[in-house]
């Protein structure tokens, strides 16, 4: 593994899966490559939790920032099937990353603070019972993120009605309103890009006696 470990600087993970190694590589493919197994993008030596949340982290990035983000975990991932225990614990790591990080970093962003604030201080999800007694904070946190959806959408229909009949007239602005949206987006995404890299460093330490660190 130690020389094919060397070779990943020079390599580019791609969107989705692939036939072979020659067609492209996603995160997990390249798993499967560094441990020497037939090529796969669900690898026999890796948690199917990890597995599970690195495929489809890694088809919801951007190139630049998949390699940046995703070429440091793969090593950590291998190695990582282990007992039924641990991945009972790593499944309820990622809820509990959903429902308290990632959910609350999008409804502070949508100006429903209030929810954000009660989700985030929710006793950590960690068994049925746990996310039996959070039910009523995520169901009306999800109830007002809906409800907010619903407005955006209505008002969306608007916007796009009148789009079409300036749209040439318009085009710079609307150009500019979209560039603008995005910046706003960017300080969210990078947070929780981090908060999402720490996450699955986490659930790679599960079961093992020592752990390994990198950065984001």
């Amino acid at each position: 593994m130690e020389d094919r470990l060397a070779l990943i600087d020079s390599l580019h993970l791609q969107y989705g899966s692939h036939k072979d190694f020659e067609d492209g590589v996603c995160a997990m493919e390249m798993a499967s490559w560094l441990a020497d197994e037939p090529f796969s993008d669900h690898p026999k030596c890796v948690s199917p939790v990890i597995t599970a949340f690195m495929v489809e982290w890694n088809d919801s990035l951007p190139d630049a920032d998949r390699d940046r983000l995703l070429k440091t975990l793969i090593p950590l991932t291998i190695g990582t099937r282990t007992t039924e225990a641990h991945e009972s614990k790593r499944a309820w790591m990622a809820t509990d990353w959903m429902a308290r990080e990632m959910a609350p970093a999008w409804l502070r962003l949508a100006g429903l603070t209030d929810h954000a604030e009660a989700l985030e201080g929710l006793t950590a999800l960690t068994s049925a019972a746990s996310a039996k007694r959070a039910q009523p904070t995520l169901s009306a946190a999800l109830s007002a993120s809906l409800s907010a959806a619903h407005s955006a959408s209505r008002l969306a229909s608007h916007s796009a009605a009148l789009s079409a009949a300036y749209s040439a007239s318009h085009s710079a602005a609307l150009s500019a309103a979209y560039s603008a949206a995005y910046s706003e987006l960017d300080p969210t995404v990078k947070i929780l890009q981090t908060s999402a890299f720490k996450l699955v460093q986490r659930m790679c330490e599960v079961g093992r006696k020592t752990t390994t660190k990198g950065t984001a």
